[in-house]
């Protein structure tokens, strides 16, 4: 007997079976990579180097969104919000976890996991205990160390030299980080040595920054050294608006202060170093481990100079300290 299939009933049979081998690909092909992102701040003042991240990542072919997702999670300046974020993407059973902020993200990503890699951008991640070795870190976790506690004196030096008859200084510390509770002994100690005095002043919050300014105003200091902390990244609008209405001399860790009105910075090129956890991130991907990589560090720091501000303050900028000066805000 002679079976008919009219056109219609063919038409249906072909996009069944055209829909079962879609489907049936799909399942064939890898899962995209997904790579989460743990930060203790608040995303705003954190895009540029979110971007920075994202060119390190093209560095080594991926993009987001055509062959790697990214998962963020912002603990919007709440220590205690990072743990369960952590645990969040550890459950997400990301490929990769990088973290920026500062020693806590790491830390409360290495307390969830001691198997998902984790990439950083920190301060001294020796002496915050999240590894014992530079160049051979071992375990889990690599990433990227920008210097800020050894920076110190260095700073206090150049603010010497813009204002030369300056004989007391104040330091802004955030005494929640190892960067705020390593340098001011150091500082001090070097002040002292060209005999000079220094007087330290802590903040953890935003109203914290402004009573720490407050009684720092009250000291009359002949100059401000603010200590790098991801409180006051991100917070670093208040704070140049602070030293600037109070007309104090003040030097910064990042560029990003003085592109934001401050005066003077020396540091490490932060976006940079972001950039480069994100090449470290892709090349995890591509199946090397975080124990192999070695710790990056910088080399090369870049003094920033913004005479707008300089001229609003009354201040002139040595022509030594120009002439060194990589870049200069006019």
């Amino acid at each position: 007997m002679a079976i008919h299939i009219g056109r219609r009933e063919c038409i249906i049979t072909l996009g069944g079976a055209t829909a079962a081998w879609s489907l049936a690909a799909r399942a064939q092909q890898p899962a995209m990579p997904v790579v989460g992102y743990l930060h203790i701040a608040s995303p705003e003042p954190y895009t540029a180097m979110m971007s920075a991240f994202r060119d390190g990542l093209k560095q080594g072919g991926y993009v987001e969104g055509q062959n790697v997702l990214l998962e963020f999670r912002w603990a919007e300046g709440q220590v205690g919000r990072l743990r369960p974020l952590a645990a969040e993407l550890a459950r997400r059973r990301v490929n990769v976890l990088a973290t920026g902020g500062g020693d806590e993200p790491p830390k409360a990503a290495k307390l969830e996991s001691a198997t998902i890699p984790i990439v950083f951008v920190t301060s001294d991640p020796v002496a915050s205990g999240l590894v014992s070795n530079l160049n051979r870190p071992g375990g889990n976790l690599t990433g990227v160390s920008i210097f800020t506690v050894e920076l110190g004196p260095k700073r206090l030096e150049l603010l010497r030299e813009l204002v030369a008859k300056s004989d007391s200084f104040a330091v802004l510390v955030d005494p929640d980080t190892t960067s705020g509770r390593v340098p001011a002994q150091e500082m001090s100690d070097a002040a002292r040595r060209v005999g000079q005095q220094i007087e330290v002043f802590s903040a953890r919050s935003e109203q914290e920054i402004d009573a720490a300014f407050v009684a720092l105003v009250q000291k009359r200091p002949d100059a401000l050294l603010v200590v790098s902390s991801p409180l006051f990244t991100n917070r670093r609008h208040q704070i140049v608006a602070l030293a600037n209405h109070h007309r104090i001399p003040t030097i910064y860790p990042l560029r990003e202060y003085v592109a934001s009105g401050g005066l003077m910075s020396y540091g490490t090129n932060i976006a940079d170093a972001y950039r480069q956890s994100g090449v470290y991130v892709g090349r995890i991907l591509k199946g090397e481990k975080p124990a192999d990589l070695p710790i990056l560090q910088p080399t090369k720091f870049d003094l920033v100079i913004n005479l707008k501000t300089a001229k609003a303050l009354g201040l002139q900028i040595p022509d030594r300290l120009l002439a060194r000066a990589d870049e200069v805000i006019e």
